[in-house]
């Protein structure tokens, strides 16, 4: 495989070569991609195990100009294979988990169903080993002083990645761009819910002192009421909020700047691709109106890198999958943009 210095830019993307059709190996590059394909527990649309696949694939169109950072991609960028047993894993979970759903919809008991608690029992010990399996794969590239940005499947494969950075970063805080506050209590009994990955990010994550969420525009009783309590510790920027204030004359430069006030020296960034507007993510598996432009998204996070905080991770989530390739067309630009501001980030 040749080396960085010896690629060309300008080139037709290689379909032989990594991600974004450059020739890059692991061991080379500053930042790896991990991807995890996993949705046992997606509670609308599903498609999102099959993301990485799509978005590797759309991201050979990718021109490697980037006018923020300059050749950020001489640093390497590397995407691993994805695990096809992990994906198996979560075929056969999905499954059970739909089965399940549909059940409890109606109103009937787990505890009347042998099959069901069986299928909860194992539906909740998946989640964990998917953990675990981030985790694992997160701890390991960290501690050879890589970048790790996670790929999904929906969002609660980002339980494992906090876990690992809290071990080599102590303190630190999530911005989370979302639609939802993802902040439910074992929804639908489920123990490692996409619905649930940042209240379970506050319970077992102790050195996340600060979750800023962004554009959350779908939320329940339970979430409201724990952001209300939180003591601080979470911060919501509703998207009905966002705009009003826009509607008043504030601009988002303004806004950027208190969200960003809210936020320590070394920031994770967790994004849920249905924070955006609709029409960038048409497939996403539970879409609400409303929501971001990219960017406006892509302006804050430079504001950030501005402000001389550090981004130490981030993760790209519940990109869906379409007939014309548009959810990962527009997931591929967005990675390949967060993985250029994340190698610019100060002392990371």
């Amino acid at each position: 495989m040749p080396h960085l210095d010896q690629f060309n830019p300008n080139t037709v993307g290689n379909p032989n070569n990594n991600i974004f059709g450059l020739p890059s190996n692991e061991a080379e590059s500053l930042l790896v991609v991990l991807p995890v394909p996993w949705e046992v527990t997606v509670s609308y649309g599903a498609g999102t195990s099959r993301a990485p696949e799509h978005v590797f694939k759309s991201s050979i169109q990718v021109d490697l100009f980037n006018k923020d950072v300059h050749d950020g991609w001489k640093t390497g960028f590397f995407m691993r294979e994805i695990d096809k047993k992990l994906l198996l894993k979560s075929d056969y979970l999905r499954k059970e988990a739909e089965l399940y759903i549909d059940y409890i919809s109606k109103g009937e008991k787990v505890e009347d169903n042998k099959f069901m608690t069986k299928s909860l029992k194992d539906i909740n010990e998946g989640g964990a080993y998917m953990n675990n399996w981030v985790y694992e794969h997160c701890k390991e590239l960290l501690e050879k002083d890589k970048l790790v940005a996670l790929l999904g499947g929906d969002h609660s494969i980002s339980l494992g990645y906090l876990k690992a950075l809290a071990e080599k970063h102590g303190q630190f805080g999530v911005l989370q761009i979302d639609a939802h506050c993802d902040l439910r209590k074992q929804y639908e009994s489920f123990l490692y819910s996409h619905a649930s990955v940042m209240y379970n990010a506050l319970e077992e994550v102790p050195s996340l002192t600060k979750l800023v969420q962004v554009g959350v525009r779908d939320f329940c009783d339970e979430e409201w009421e724990l952001v209300c309590n939180s003591n601080g510790r979470v911060s919501t920027y509703f998207d009905q909020t966002i705009k009003e204030r826009q509607y008043e004359g504030e601009t988002w430069k303004s806004i950027s700047e208190e969200i960003i006030g809210q936020l320590p020296q070394k920031v994770y960034l967790s994004f849920d691709i249905d924070g955006l507007d609709r029409k960038y993510c048409p497939n996403t598996g539970t879409p609400v109106q409303g929501g971001f432009e990219t960017e406006e998204i892509l302006y804050l996070i430079k504001k950030i890198l501005d402000s001389g905080r550090q981004l130490i991770g981030f993760d790209l989530v519940e990109i869906g999958v379409g007939q014309n390739e548009w959810d990962s067309n527009v997931g591929a630009h967005l990675l390949w943009r967060l993985c250029n501001l994340m190698v610019k980030s100060p002392a990371v």
